[in-house]
């Protein structure tokens, strides 16, 4: 990864903003007039409503009516979300595509500062930044640039393999549409199809960052889909798994190098299926705690012999060796400073 200094935007870029939209119909005005709020770009908003119940196909096509850069695709079933996100991505024109939940937002300018990265740097087919949640009240976001991060494909996919787990949010990530050209989401990963995307993005494409301002604000509510449909830590390692199976045995195949990565993937989605099932049982969750323990038997055996399990096998739950103590504590401070980096450089 190397380090770049920001130059601005000299060029006119085309950008178009597909946002999905079910029953969002409240947040939509907000979500579209973000994506309109972009300086030197030339933006399309192209909204798709999945047949909802509500007025939220009638929203959108006042918010058309109302502006010539906005246009509206509405089902007239129900077709699920990925197949709404590929139904507007198919009608995208822009040298660049977003994807936006019309319950997030952008930033003002975040599509800029992804547009000039993308310009000054042809070798990149996904850029991404910062999404930070809210809840009510939308937070004023400074706009500067600390630098922007240009990994080559392969490090930041070795990255991803090692950790086991995808480092972007949906609403921050801007890809190139040639990125698009043979196909969208994947219709078989319903919880993870952008995980999958990006990972696409990086056996092919280098991958770069924005660092510094915040790119995109991720709406916390009662609805989130991770929240209902896709809830809980096991089912989104899961779903990983599932999508690094599919990346390493159909994406990669005719890409050298690259199948090594795959058992380092299941040893990561494996270590951390045995953390949290050690934390399941301290918690007195028994039988979230054997799931876990399942899981992590499944795709590394040897994930049960590390020191933290033995040590903690060891202790029970009522008189904890000192050691134990110790290495959950040092756990919990090696998380929050890999957090406070991730949060800084974005891996």
């Amino acid at each position: 990864m190397r380090f770049h200094r920001p130059r601005p935007l000299s060029t006119t870029p085309t950008v178009s903003v597909v946002v999905p939209c079910y029953r969002y119909g409240h947040f939509l005005p907000d979500a579209v007039a973000s994506a309109l709020d972009q300086p030197g770009v030339d933006v399309e908003v192209i909204v798709v409503d999945d047949a909802s119940p509500d007025d939220s196909a009638d929203v959108a096509r006042a918010l058309a009516a109302a502006d010539p850069r906005v246009r509206v695709l509405v089902h007239e079933q129900n077709r699920g979300h990925i197949r709404t996100y590929n139904d507007g991505l198919a009608l995208a024109r822009g040298d660049y595509v977003s994807l936006l939940s019309a319950d997030d937002l952008l930033t003002p300018g975040a599509l800029t500062r992804a547009a000039a990265l993308f310009e000054a740097h042809p070798g990149v087919g996904l850029v991404y930044g910062y999404a930070r949640s809210f809840q009510e009240t939308v937070p004023v976001a400074d706009p500067r640039v600390r630098s922007w991060s240009v990994y080559p494909g392969r490090q930041w996919l070795g990255l991803a393999t090692r950790r086991g787990r995808c480092f972007i949010s949906s609403p921050e990530a801007v890809v190139r549409r040639e990125l698009l050209a043979d196909r969208g989401y994947d219709p078989r990963l319903p919880h993870s199809a952008d995980f999958a995307m990006w990972l696409r993005a990086a056996a092919r494409w280098d991958v770069a960052r924005v660092n510094g301002p915040v790119q995109a604000w991720y709406r916390v509510h009662d609805a989130n889909m991770h929240l209902t449909t896709y809830a809980g830590w096991l089912t989104d390692l899961q779903e990983r798994h599932r999508t690094f199976e599919l990346f390493f045995t159909e994406e990669v195949a005719g890409l050298a190098g690259l199948q090594a990565q795959w058992p380092v993937a299941r040893r990561a989605l494996g270590r951390e299926a045995a953390r949290r099932a050690l934390a399941a049982r301290r918690d007195g969750r028994a039988e979230e705690a054997a799931a876990y323990r399942a899981f992590a038997r499944d795709l590394q055996p040897t994930s049960e012999r590390s020191l933290a399990w033995r040590l903690e096998a060891l202790a029970g739950t009522r008189d904890p060796l000192p050691a134990a103590a110790a290495l959950r504590f040092a756990g919990r401070a090696g998380h929050h400073v890999r957090w406070r980096y991730e949060r800084r450089y974005g891996t």
